[in-house]
């Protein structure tokens, strides 16, 4: 069975600031055929997984480009034309194919063409034929359209979040794809709309459980593979908000009713699910009279993995108001503070305004004083079993508060981003980390407690009031009963 693969991802936030355009793709990571010859990292671990199961099975593998950039605004479209069009080119060159198999993200939108997922498999499907098996992993902050699920023979979203089951769903995603292409089943895919728009936390009940029984779910007769779309909240699109997907061996009938049931429960569990915030002050106060540290806080709003600039100042410059020491905070994205800090070199002493460049949802820069405490390279941090590049590093020290900057925007995975630095967390009081939830498989089993705090930001967690303008309002919290 000759084997494509490919890897196009980005998640657009429509409200951010920044444009998605090649130097973004080129600073995360562009290969063209061989990123499976490089070292695995996050994005591209798929690629090396369905490349040497493929060879195990002794399949040719014909690979193509893998482009990733990091979540901001629209994608220039002639950025995602131009890649799209790489895809197609080597698809066609590659003929005749059995199996084609696309890392995606799913919240892909170009300007002008709102589901970019969508009009890739749509394109392969063309070239492939209407026999070949295309199947699409996705992140599961996807809007899951009529198109990709139409195109595709199969979709296979992560069930995790924070998303440490990258490579469990791509395995997942090739014996799908190797049991169809041999005959042994027949997929069919059918969702349901759920109405909700939130962020759902995996770790947490009650979505810990729904997962779980999801999954066990997996196991029945007539089920393939079951999968749970939480949407992207802050992308302006038809489609955006939960929707359940189920896919069953030939049975659309089967197929439709537990779609049906998943989002149902997933509805029924919504007010257990959206947990309140407490505001910075709220959340600083309970930090600390904690008995105990580190207490983690999530700076949810300025969260570069949800398309924020990450150099939002708000929770720092309230940190440094009240005083509070024996703080480590981080990361935040400021090429020109980084650039600064390296030319004044280990143990300077100087005047930095940090942060507050992208625009008024980053807040106002502040004006500090700072002594540079180090300056590292080529460090990474780990998201579940894959690595993820930082870029240059500079720890800066302010008034008994550790600050973490780097050139290279990214949310805060893992403690390794400030332990790297020399940073020893277990003796800080507070760590704040600019994620809304990625950062808590690595940063929970270090917390003596984890608060996520409703920061301003450009991705602030008021899902009733985001200004969408190709989004129906009949979804909760905006409506009480959007089923009505």
């Amino acid at each position: 069975m000759k084997t494509f693969i490919a890897s196009l991802s980005t998640e657009t936030n429509s409200f951010s600031p920044l444009p998605t355009g090649y130097l973004s793709f080129e600073e995360a990571g562009i290969a063209h055929g061989d990123a499976t010859k490089r070292p695995m990292e996050y994005w591209t671990g798929p690629m090396h997984i369905w490349r040497a199961r493929a060879e195990a099975r002794g399949w040719p593998v014909v690979e193509s480009l893998t482009a990733h950039a990091q979540p901001a605004g629209p994608t220039v479209r002639a950025v995602y034309e131009e890649f799209r069009d790489e895809i197609l080119r080597d698809l066609e060159a590659a003929m005749p194919v059995d199996v084609v198999l696309l890392s995606l993200h799913g919240a892909m939108i170009a300007d002008g063409i709102d589901d970019c997922e969508g009009d890739l498999i749509a394109r392969c499907r063309a070239i492939a034929g209407p026999k070949a098996i295309i199947g699409g992993l996705l992140d599961p902050h996807c809007h899951l359209t009529e198109k990709m699920l139409t195109e595709a023979t199969l979709l296979v979203a992560y069930k995790e979040y924070p998303h440490v089951d990258i490579p469990a769903r791509a395995e997942d995603l090739f014996r799908l794809a190797a049991d169809a292409a041999e005959g042994k089943t027949r997929p069919v895919m059918r969702d349901r709309d759920c109405r909700m728009i939130c962020a759902m936390h995996t770790p947490y009940e009650p979505m810990r459980g729904y997962v779980d029984r999801m999954v066990s779910r997996e196991s029945a007769p007539g089920i393939l593979s079951l999968s749970l779309a939480h949407g992207f909240p802050w992308g302006d699109h038809p489609r955006v908000g939960a929707r359940a997907l189920a896919i069953t061996d030939g049975d659309a009938g089967l197929a439709e009713r537990v779609a049906g049931e998943l989002a149902e429960e997933l509805f029924s569990l919504r007010h257990g699910i959206m947990r309140p915030y407490p505001d910075i002050d709220g959340a600083l106060d309970r930090a600390v009279d904690a008995a105990d540290g580190p207490v983690v806080l999530a700076d949810v709003s300025d969260n570069a993995g949800g398309g924020a600039p990450s150099d939002a100042t708000f929770l720092l410059d309230r940190i440094l108001k009240r005083g509070i020491r024996n703080v480590a905070t981080g990361i935040y994205w400021d090429p020109i503070a980084v650039r600064i800090c390296r030319e004044a070199g280990v143990g300077a002493t100087l005047a930095l305004r940090l942060g507050g460049k992208c625009g008024p949802m980053s807040g106002d820069p502040l004006d500090l004083r700072v002594t540079v405490k180090a300056l590292k390279s080529g460090l990474s941090q780990h998201f579940g079993q894959l690595s993820a590049p930082l870029g240059q590093m500079v720890w800066l020290e302010c008034e008994g508060v550790d600050i973490v900057v780097n050139d290279l925007r990214t949310q805060t995975f893992h403690p390794e981003a400030f332990t790297g630095l020399g940073i020893d967390l277990s003796k800080k009081k507070i760590v704040c980390v600019k994620s809304s939830q990625h950062f808590h498989a690595g940063f929970a089993p270090v917390a003596s407690e984890v608060i996520h705090v409703a920061t301003p930001g450009s991705i602030t967690p008021d899902y009733g009031n985001i200004p969408y303008t190709k989004r129906a309002p009949n979804y909760w919290p905006k409506m009480e009963d959007p089923f009505a």
